[in-house]
């Protein structure tokens, strides 16, 4: 494994004590002004904002009868203040959470005049990420506290990032990529990208970990997925035969077979969702619920980020199988509802600035995510490309025969498959045939029997055109004649 001298580790600067007392004097200052008597109680400096506990008071009201008694001040109350206290703290922008979640206090969140760089290094070695003890275990950033928050993506089991152009989610996916390189061989974890952004995820191609190279064209994305859907089904029927409900059952009862070797995790990185979706919309969304749904017991993870969190890309299905998410900066309040159900990362300050809500948490976190530098990345992926160098020229993706036969059926022909077995079957074939066999109207099956004369499966038509001698072999499978012949160029 790489050692930690590749990465590197920034000190952070403490808040001034006295700006600390000035700001939580101007908190209760505006507060009473208008009427909501509170006390600050309690300040947490993290790197990029200081949260202010404030502890509602008490105001004195009278009854009918003229009696005199305390009644404590709402917690709304307070967070209809959030411009106000804006003004008077004469900050970019502001974040009051109402009330925080397991302590009695209100938490109004001040972005600090100098924002701390979050090193990984010091992450990776925190206690936090030491006890998850996991495999697939990868260092966050830190929250308002200044505490290390390090996430396990099996426990998750899927997470979805969103955010606008530029808040940080390439730098968060070159983070989470470099964690998992940095504590795991190629034997325990490996990684599928998809990026269709092109210039993202290209800096990776040299690891030893990629199951294939980094996929950059939106239509073999699709053959990508089919692929991960494939090698799911492939891991459930081995886990039935020994036996199993789960990748870590499956991997110690096989490691007591000399012939059987452990199967690695699989994590599935798409940097930008929206582009697939919006061109191949049925097919994405659909294999992407498949694999939510059902990969999590064969130790296959989605890590899907997108920068356009609206409802054509972001649906009900998508949202329901990925119960963690993180949001960055967003445009405003509907697209944060979109991506947390709740409002509040529309007043992210960005640049790694982030809401991660946890599928075991009630209300999302405040996190300053790692800032992983080029030059830390590029020192990690040279690491194993001495240590395990690959040859680009000669890798070839398992995907490749998928894509292949994507290429020849394509939506207009999902039928050719049949037509070339009618071909196999009979010495003479024709247009009706297919018509009759095959159920179509007149004008596909007159393209697909000119799909097969320019594959040379048939002969070239007579006068008249109608039947034509079929040159298909009895003992050809039609799958294998497709990947051979292949459809002329357009």
């Amino acid at each position: 494994l790489p050692s930690w001298d590749v990465l590197q580790e920034n000190k952070s600067d403490p808040l001034p004590h006295d700006e600390m007392v000035a700001r939580s004097e101007v908190i209760e200052k505006t507060l009473s002004d208008f009427g909501l008597p509170a006390t600050v109680t309690e300040v947490r400096h993290g790197p990029a904002v200081t949260q202010y506990g404030v502890l509602p008071g008490y105001i004195e009201r009278k009854n009918p009868n003229g009696e005199a008694r305390w009644q404590k001040i709402r917690v709304s109350q307070i967070a209809t203040l959030q411009k106000d206290l804006t003004l008077a703290l004469a900050a970019p922008r502001l974040r009051i959470e109402a009330p925080v979640p397991g302590r009695g206090i209100v938490g109004i969140e001040v972005p600090n005049r100098k924002i701390n760089t979050v090193d990984l290094r010091s992450i990776l070695r925190s206690d936090p990420f030491i006890k998850l003890e996991a495999n697939l275990a990868t260092g966050l950033g830190r929250d308002v506290s200044g505490l290390p928050v390090a996430i396990d993506l099996a426990r998750m089991p899927h997470l979805l990032i969103a955010g606008t152009t530029g808040s940080g989610k390439s730098v968060c996916i070159n983070g989470l990529i470099t964690s998992l390189v940095f504590n795991n061989t190629p034997d325990q974890v490996r990684l599928v990208m998809i990026d269709p952004k092109k210039v993202e995820l290209q800096r990776f191609n040299t690891l030893p970990h990629l199951v294939g190279p980094v996929e950059i064209a939106g239509d073999r994305a699709i053959g990508v997925l089919k692929w991960v859907t494939a090698e799911m089904d492939r891991r459930y029927e081995s886990f039935a035969e020994a036996g199993a409900k789960s990748l870590l059952d499956y991997n110690r009862k096989v490691v007591k077979y000399k012939d059987a070797n452990p199967l690695p995790y699989i994590c599935v990185f798409i940097d930008e969702l929206a582009d697939l979706i919006l061109a191949y919309p049925s097919e994405v969304e659909r294999t992407l619920c498949r694999l939510a749904q059902m990969a999590r017991a064969t130790g296959i993870h989605l890590i899907v980020a997108t920068q356009r969190p609206s409802t054509d890309v972001i649906t009900g299905l998508i949202k329901a199988n990925f119960p963690a998410r993180i949001s960055f900066s967003v445009a405003s309040n509907t697209d944060s509802r979109v991506i947390l159900d709740s409002v509040g990362a529309e007043q992210l300050l960005g640049r790694g600035d982030m809401l991660y809500l946890s599928p075991e948490a009630s209300a999302p976190a405040r996190i300053q995510g790692c800032y992983v530098a080029d030059e830390e990345v590029e020192a990690v992926v040279n690491h194993w490309a001495q240590k395990m160098p690959v040859d680009l020229n000669k890798r070839r993706a398992p995907w490749e025969g998928l894509i292949a036969r994507q290429a020849v059926l394509d939506e207009t022909d999902e039928l050719l498959e049949q037509a070339i077995a009618l071909a196999q079957k009979h010495e003479f074939i024709s247009t009706s045939l297919l018509q009759r066999r095959l159920r179509l109207g007149y004008p596909r099956a007159a393209r697909m029997m000119e799909h097969l004369f320019e594959m040379g499966l048939v002969e070239d038509p007579k006068k008249g055109g109608r039947t034509r001698r079929s040159f298909v072999e009895d003992d050809v499978d039609p799958t294998e004649t497709l990947l051979n012949k292949g459809l002329p160029e357009a």
